[in-house]
């Protein structure tokens, strides 16, 4: 269902788009939005939203997408008391298992952004339609066996439409995956590569995050299964090593504090970016760690870790767990803004070492909402490098999406060189 006086376009759609010499689509006007924002009405989507809102160019056009019309509507009106302008802003009813509203909404769209997790509950009709419809995808995934799925399922044929399925579009795994790019462009080219990367933050979890780290828990043997089922399917370089290996708790002397590997799917998302480009070298490594300055904190944290882990192998405890948290719930203003984030690498290769930061505010909501809605934009505005298929923020966006955040407020920054 469409509202907002919006017309839904029945020209063409992927299989009329224009392709360049490697499949990817070229720019068309001929959707009726070049973002959608699904999810719109969820904590994070809010976020987003509220920053479209403020920072979406003049032209842009776009719509709001969920579930609950009434919701969609009641967020439409909160935005246009502010900026009368979105007063007929669209916005476009479908639930997350109904395909047919889904594939309406790719095939109405040149990007569609999606907060609805966790994802592999609620997200693989979604970036099937987009990956039929020669769609761009963006998503907050930061769940593995998702991501896996989507590509033994969905790569092909995207390649095939030239959509770009891109996951892990926030906190993770934007500040990691463009983190590293930025530091791999400080050091010397064709040389090997050693990158580690140390994360501190003071932010919370939305009830969204959470909820996906408790159903990934959950779901070990599966995310496993997903895991072989891509490798047998997924090339690698031929010339080229890439690699991202768990590493083990150290006293880093370059950040002054302890590195607890971080079991995330950022390191994936470096190295398959590590793997696609070949500015990262002959043989590339990278680690990544949570930096914690007091070794009780380090033995606490592990602790509490295993237990949320053992919990979530229990339906009950695990719903109780849930319950603790749910998606759609998350701090307030004031405690977001006393929230902050910083990734700091250290890379070294060719005979040189460099020391470079990434770093901005709340990293989980208020960055996370702005890295979203920059990726968007960027998908849906820039002159980007010809990609199709699932890859990942770099590869997709790379300059482009690192020039958008420094002028949103992000630092990219060389701290020191040796």
């Amino acid at each position: 269902m469409v509202d907002g006086g919006a017309e839904r376009r029945n020209g063409k759609r992927n299989g009329s788009q224009d392709r360049t010499q490697d499949g990817s689509r070229t720019r068309s006007a001929d959707r009726a939005y070049d973002i959608v924002l699904y999810g719109a009405t969820g904590f994070v989507g809010v976020l987003t939203a509220e920053y479209l809102a403020e920072h979406a160019p003049k032209g842009l056009r776009w719509a709001l997408a969920g579930r609950s019309l009434p919701k969609l509507k009641q967020l439409r009106d909160r935005l246009a008391a502010e900026r009368p302008e979105l007063a007929n802003l669209p916005v476009l009813q479908a639930d997350a298992d109904d395909p047919k509203a889904l594939r309406e909404i790719a095939g109405d769209a040149r990007v569609v952004a999606t907060t609805v997790g966790p994802y592999i509950t609620y997200g693989q009709d979604l970036v099937a339609a987009c990956a039929e419809a020669g769609t761009d995808y963006l998503d907050l995934s930061g769940e593995p066996e998702f991501v896996d799925l989507t590509y033994v399922r969905q790569d092909a044929r995207a390649r095939e439409t030239g959509a770009r399925l891109v996951h892990a579009c926030g906190f993770d795994s934007v500040p990691h995956d463009l983190g590293v790019y930025f530091t791999v462009g400080q050091l010397p080219e064709d040389v090997p590569l050693r990158i580690n990367g140390y994360v501190s933050s003071n932010g919370r979890f939305s009830g969204g995050t959470f909820s996906s780290v408790l159903t990934g828990f959950s779901r070990g043997r599966e995310m496993a299964a997903a895991a072989r089922d891509r490798r047998q399917y997924e090339p690698r370089p031929f010339d080229r090593r890439a690699y991202a290996p768990i590493g083990r708790p150290h006293f880093s002397g370059e950040v002054m504090a302890w590195g607890v590997p971080l079991p995330t799917i950022d390191p994936q998302v470096v190295q398959r970016s590590a793997r696609a480009l070949a500015r990262y070298g002959p043989d590339f490594r990278y680690g990544h760690y949570a930096a914690v300055r007091r070794l009780p904190v380090v033995v606490g944290g592990a602790a509490g870790l295993g237990a949320l882990f053992a919990a979530a192998q229990v339906p009950p405890a695990r719903r109780w767990l849930g319950d603790r948290l749910q998606p759609g719930q998350g701090p307030d203003k004031a405690r977001r803004d006393r929230s902050w984030f910083s990734v700091r690498f250290v890379g070294e290769g060719g005979g040189q070492r460099v020391y470079t930061e990434v770093a901005g505010g709340d990293p989980g909501y208020d960055e996370t909402a702005k890295m979203f809605a920059e990726a968007a934009m960027c998908l849906a505005l820039d002159e980007l490098p010809a990609a199709a298929g699932q890859v990942t923020p770099a590869v997709a966006m790379g300059d482009a999406l690192t020039a958008r955040l420094q002028a949103a407020g992000i630092t990219f920054r060389v701290a020191a060189r040796r």
